[in-house]
Protein backbone atom coordinates (compact mmCIF):
# COMPACT_ATOMS: atom_id res chain seq x y z
CA UNK A 1 0.00 0.00 0.00
CA UNK A 2 1.41 3.40 -1.02
CA UNK A 3 1.52 5.96 1.78
CA UNK A 4 0.63 9.49 0.65
CA UNK A 5 1.37 12.51 2.85
CA UNK A 6 -0.47 15.75 2.17
CA UNK A 7 1.87 18.73 2.00
CA UNK A 8 0.06 22.06 2.11
CA UNK A 9 2.03 25.16 1.11
CA UNK A 10 0.65 28.09 3.11
CA UNK A 11 3.70 30.22 3.86
CA UNK A 12 3.40 33.18 1.49
CA UNK A 13 2.71 36.79 2.35
CA UNK A 14 0.08 37.09 -0.39
CA UNK A 15 1.43 40.41 -1.63
CA UNK A 16 -0.89 40.57 -4.67
CA UNK A 17 -3.74 39.29 -2.53
CA UNK A 18 -3.28 41.85 0.24
CA UNK A 19 -2.17 39.54 3.06
CA UNK A 20 -1.27 35.93 3.86
CA UNK A 21 -3.75 33.57 2.22
CA UNK A 22 -3.32 31.21 5.17
CA UNK A 23 -5.24 33.79 7.23
CA UNK A 24 -7.88 34.56 4.58
CA UNK A 25 -11.56 33.83 5.05
CA UNK A 26 -14.47 33.70 2.65
CA UNK A 27 -17.36 36.12 3.08
CA UNK A 28 -19.14 33.45 5.12
CA UNK A 29 -16.15 33.17 7.50
CA UNK A 30 -14.72 29.93 6.10
CA UNK A 31 -10.98 29.75 6.73
CA UNK A 32 -8.99 29.04 3.58
CA UNK A 33 -6.36 27.25 5.64
CA UNK A 34 -8.83 24.94 7.35
CA UNK A 35 -10.66 24.26 4.08
CA UNK A 36 -7.36 23.27 2.45
CA UNK A 37 -6.48 21.02 5.40
CA UNK A 38 -9.90 19.38 5.20
CA UNK A 39 -9.33 18.70 1.49
CA UNK A 40 -6.18 16.74 2.41
CA UNK A 41 -7.99 14.37 4.81
CA UNK A 42 -7.72 11.40 2.37
CA UNK A 43 -3.93 11.51 2.93
CA UNK A 44 -2.24 9.37 5.60
CA UNK A 45 -0.82 12.48 7.29
CA UNK A 46 -1.00 16.24 6.72
CA UNK A 47 1.93 18.65 6.98
CA UNK A 48 1.42 22.40 6.57
CA UNK A 49 4.26 24.76 5.70
CA UNK A 50 3.83 28.17 7.32
CA UNK A 51 5.95 31.30 7.00
CA UNK A 52 4.41 34.78 6.88
CA UNK A 53 2.46 35.25 10.11
CA UNK A 54 3.55 31.71 11.02
CA UNK A 55 2.34 31.81 14.61
CA UNK A 56 -1.15 33.04 13.65
CA UNK A 57 -1.48 30.46 10.88
CA UNK A 58 -0.17 27.60 13.02
CA UNK A 59 -2.62 28.50 15.80
CA UNK A 60 -5.53 27.87 13.41
CA UNK A 61 -4.45 24.31 12.68
CA UNK A 62 -5.85 21.24 14.42
CA UNK A 63 -3.38 19.46 16.71
CA UNK A 64 -3.39 16.44 14.37
CA UNK A 65 -1.72 18.50 11.63
CA UNK A 66 2.07 18.80 11.59
CA UNK A 67 3.59 22.24 11.08
CA UNK A 68 6.83 23.16 9.34
CA UNK A 69 8.16 26.70 9.28
CA UNK A 70 9.86 27.92 6.11
CA UNK A 71 12.31 30.44 7.51
CA UNK A 72 13.09 31.74 4.03
CA UNK A 73 9.42 31.93 2.98
CA UNK A 74 9.85 35.43 1.53
CA UNK A 75 11.88 33.92 -1.35
CA UNK A 76 8.65 32.46 -2.79
CA UNK A 77 6.84 29.16 -3.17
CA UNK A 78 10.09 27.36 -3.90
CA UNK A 79 11.29 28.02 -0.35
CA UNK A 80 8.06 26.58 1.08
CA UNK A 81 8.30 23.50 -1.10
CA UNK A 82 11.95 22.95 -0.14
CA UNK A 83 11.15 23.25 3.58
CA UNK A 84 8.23 20.85 3.30
CA UNK A 85 10.05 18.19 1.31
CA UNK A 86 13.08 18.33 3.59
CA UNK A 87 10.81 17.89 6.61
CA UNK A 88 9.28 14.80 4.96
CA UNK A 89 12.64 13.15 4.21
CA UNK A 90 12.87 11.20 7.51
CA UNK A 91 9.28 9.91 7.25
CA UNK A 92 8.17 6.57 5.80
CA UNK A 93 5.83 8.08 3.19
CA UNK A 94 6.26 7.03 -0.44
CA UNK A 95 4.52 9.99 -2.07
CA UNK A 96 3.83 13.65 -1.22
CA UNK A 97 0.63 15.25 -2.50
CA UNK A 98 1.52 18.94 -2.73
CA UNK A 99 -1.37 21.39 -2.58
CA UNK A 100 -1.80 25.13 -2.18
CA UNK A 101 -3.88 27.11 0.31
CA UNK A 102 -5.55 29.19 -2.42
CA UNK A 103 -7.47 26.48 -4.30
CA UNK A 104 -11.03 27.02 -3.05
CA UNK A 105 -12.79 24.31 -5.03
CA UNK A 106 -10.14 21.60 -4.73
CA UNK A 107 -11.69 19.32 -2.15
CA UNK A 108 -11.28 15.83 -0.68
CA UNK A 109 -12.75 14.31 -3.86
CA UNK A 110 -9.88 15.65 -5.97
CA UNK A 111 -7.32 14.59 -3.36
CA UNK A 112 -8.85 11.11 -3.04
CA UNK A 113 -8.67 10.63 -6.82
CA UNK A 114 -5.00 11.61 -6.86
CA UNK A 115 -4.23 9.41 -3.85
CA UNK A 116 -5.92 6.48 -5.60
CA UNK A 117 -3.59 6.98 -8.58
CA UNK A 118 -0.44 6.85 -6.39
CA UNK A 119 1.70 3.79 -7.05
CA UNK A 120 4.98 4.47 -5.26
CA UNK A 121 8.20 6.44 -4.90
CA UNK A 122 8.68 6.93 -8.66
CA UNK A 123 5.35 8.76 -9.09
CA UNK A 124 5.06 12.07 -10.87
CA UNK A 125 1.44 13.05 -11.44
CA UNK A 126 -0.79 16.06 -11.20
CA UNK A 127 -4.42 16.97 -11.30
CA UNK A 128 -5.70 18.17 -14.65
CA UNK A 129 -8.79 20.25 -15.30
CA UNK A 130 -10.12 19.81 -18.82
CA UNK A 131 -6.71 18.42 -19.80
CA UNK A 132 -4.82 21.42 -18.39
CA UNK A 133 -2.23 20.50 -15.70
CA UNK A 134 -2.80 22.05 -12.30
CA UNK A 135 -2.63 21.34 -8.56
CA UNK A 136 -2.37 19.25 -6.47
CA UNK A 137 0.79 17.48 -7.61
CA UNK A 138 1.98 13.99 -6.62
CA UNK A 139 5.72 13.68 -6.04
CA UNK A 140 7.17 10.25 -5.37
CA UNK A 141 9.93 10.08 -2.77
CA UNK A 142 12.63 9.49 -5.39
CA UNK A 143 11.90 12.96 -6.77
CA UNK A 144 11.88 14.92 -3.50
CA UNK A 145 15.58 15.84 -3.46
CA UNK A 146 15.58 16.80 -7.14
CA UNK A 147 12.48 18.96 -6.73
CA UNK A 148 13.94 20.62 -3.62
CA UNK A 149 17.20 21.33 -5.47
CA UNK A 150 15.41 23.05 -8.37
CA UNK A 151 12.59 24.83 -6.49
CA UNK A 152 13.33 28.55 -6.64
CA UNK A 153 11.30 31.72 -6.38
CA UNK A 154 7.63 31.23 -7.19
CA UNK A 155 8.31 28.41 -9.64
CA UNK A 156 8.07 25.56 -7.15
CA UNK A 157 8.39 22.24 -9.00
CA UNK A 158 7.51 23.70 -12.42
CA UNK A 159 10.97 23.34 -14.00
CA UNK A 160 11.52 19.87 -12.57
CA UNK A 161 8.17 18.63 -13.84
CA UNK A 162 8.62 20.24 -17.27
CA UNK A 163 11.70 18.11 -17.88
CA UNK A 164 9.96 14.81 -17.06
CA UNK A 165 6.99 12.69 -18.00
CA UNK A 166 4.14 13.54 -15.63
CA UNK A 167 0.88 11.60 -15.57
CA UNK A 168 -2.27 13.71 -15.65
CA UNK A 169 -5.20 12.69 -13.46
CA UNK A 170 -8.33 14.32 -14.85
CA UNK A 171 -10.33 16.08 -12.15
CA UNK A 172 -12.29 18.59 -14.23
CA UNK A 173 -15.53 16.81 -13.33
CA UNK A 174 -14.82 17.59 -9.66
CA UNK A 175 -13.35 21.11 -9.63
CA UNK A 176 -11.88 23.93 -11.70
CA UNK A 177 -8.54 23.93 -9.86
CA UNK A 178 -8.29 27.71 -10.17
CA UNK A 179 -6.21 29.51 -7.59
CA UNK A 180 -7.17 32.87 -6.13
CA UNK A 181 -4.67 35.71 -6.47
CA UNK A 182 -6.84 38.75 -5.67
CA UNK A 183 -9.74 39.62 -3.39
CA UNK A 184 -11.97 40.38 -6.47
Amino acid sequence: MTSVVGLLLAAGAGRRFGGPKALARDDDGTSWLLRAVQALRPCAEIVVVVGAEAELAAALLPMSVARVRAEDWSEGMGASLRAGLRALAPTDHDVALVSLVDLPDVDAGVVARLCASARGPDDLARAAYGGVPGHPVLLGRRHWAGVADTATGDRGARDYLAAREVALVECGDLATGRDVDSRR
